[in-house]
């Protein structure tokens, strides 16, 4: 039976992460005032969000070797507090450097949160809690984005840049004492698992998860389905909404809310999915990626601007790709012993915020060239030159899921040989209707 300690620590934890995402998410809200605060192109703008996710992205490795050694505790507190000061940086800041030094800090304070709540799962709950809590993790910490939109979109809006930033820097503040008061690293009577020491010893530990098949599968999948919705909410789904598709702040925000509450959904059918077939966990990360595809590419061709509802449709469907993400995470888990637990999630978590990052630039890019030529006719963010802009996702999109098929084939050849067999879909959707009839028949 879990504990009520642990089930504290859980709570202290995604907070923690609850204040990450929405000191993350936090500038997808401010683009257009950010533009005009710094002076800044598209360009320029998508490079304060692509530098934060780079740094975010090299330190996950770093970050995952170090929760390894000094645990949750330390790493969740460091975070914070370096989160705290990027936010405080930012509501000062007045010129593009100033900006993009508080992103920096703000990045790699968000890269040591995430894998340091995600490492405490398994070592305070049952191996079957685990897959479903880390997909209420995920979805729990979907809440700071939607902070980021309402309320401290009501706080720019009203009380102005400075206020709205001193508020997220608080919240860091915040996490850190609760860290620091209430989460430990282990339960009590527990030994830490077996830590590698010294740099040849981390070398090799790091090699053994990055040579894993399922770690690197775990990190496509992560790639595929998670950049797609983290492009739209960190930097251009709310310049998109506004200026190419004609909506009003209220009318986005309430889409943005969606976009909380449809990641918070879809967590725990994706949590129940993976404990319950964890022979298709690709399967379902492919599903998802098509899924985007689709959903981006009806948005984008249909004649002039969209209709409210298919904007709601690609909404949802982009939040999906949040809980479709941590599959990801869950094969790092299955795939890695508990010692290298920390370093493999850090390899998968590299995947989405790396095609993130590549999206976000080429965007920016993509527009500021369309602008310079007259394509846009003078408009910047206009429908037309986000239609191509935002087509760049689809190369990572293909890119993605041409990876995750490679890799698979490489991981069920290991399995195999461990004598564990997938059969084919179709065979094994087959059979499940034989049993479920076969249920319904018997009194």
């Amino acid at each position: 039976m879990t504990s009520p300690r642990a089930w504290l620590i859980w709570i202290v934890g995604i907070f923690a992460y609850l204040v990450a995402v929405s000191q993350r998410t936090s500038f997808g809200v401010v683009g257009l005032e950010a533009t005009e605060r710094f002076h800044a192109s598209a360009a320029e703008i998508s490079f304060f969000t692509v530098l934060q996710l780079l740094v975010y992205a090299a330190l996950q490795i770093p970050v995952g070797i170090l929760v390894d050694r000094f645990g949750s505790r330390a790493m969740l507190a460091g975070g914070g507090v370096l989160m705290g000061l990027g936010q405080l940086q930012l509501a000062f800041a007045d010129n593009i450097p100033g900006g993009v030094l508080g992103r920096v800090l703000v990045g790699a304070g968000d890269a040591m949160t995430f894998i340091s709540v995600i490492r405490l799962i398994p070592l305070w709950f049952a191996p079957g809690r685990v897959p479903l809590l880390t997909q209420l993790t995920g979805m729990s910490g979907q809440l700071g984005q939607l902070f980021s939109v309402v309320p401290f979109a009501m706080i720019l809006h009203s009380a102005g840049w400075t206020p709205a930033f001193l508020t997220l820097a608080a919240m860091s503040g915040l996490a850190v004492v609760l860290v620091l008061i209430l989460l430990q690293d282990l339960p009590p009577g527990h030994s830490a698992p077996a830590q590698s020491q010294g740099l040849r010893a981390t070398g090799i530990s790091l090699g053994h998860a990055w040579r894993q098949p399922g770690t690197r599968l775990g990190l496509w999948s992560h790639f595929t389905v998670q950049f797609s919705g983290t492009v739209f909410a960190m930097t251009w789904g709310y310049p998109f909404l506004i200026s190419a598709e004609g909506l009003d702040r209220g009318t986005v925000s309430a889409l943005m809310a969606l976009y909380v509450a449809g990641a918070i959904a879809a967590g725990p059918l994706m949590g129940r999915f993976v404990a319950r077939h964890p022979l298709r966990r690709s399967t379902m990360v492919l599903f998802i990626s098509g899924c985007t595809a689709a959903a981006w590419a009806a948005v984008l061709l249909v004649p002039g601007r969209a209709p409210l509802w298919l904007l709601a449709a690609l909404v949802v469907t982009l939040a999906v790709g949040g809980p479709g993400s941590m599959i990801g995470f869950d094969f790092a888990r299955t795939f890695n012993p508990a010692h290298r637990l920390g370093t493999a999630t850090g390899i998968v978590n590299v995947g989405g915020f790396i095609a993130a990052l590549v999206s976000i630039y080429l965007i920016g890019l993509v527009l500021d060239v369309l602008h310079a030529t007259g394509f846009s006719q003078g408009e910047l963010y206009g429908l037309d030159p986000f239609r191509v802009a935002l087509s760049v996702q689809f190369l990572l999109l293909a890119g993605g899921a041409g990876a995750i098929v490679v890799t698979r084939r490489k991981v069920r050849r290991q399995m195999a040989a461990q004598g564990v067999m997938v059969p084919p879909l179709l065979k094994s959707l087959a059979e499940q209707r034989r049993l479920v009839a076969e249920r319904r028949r018997t009194p």
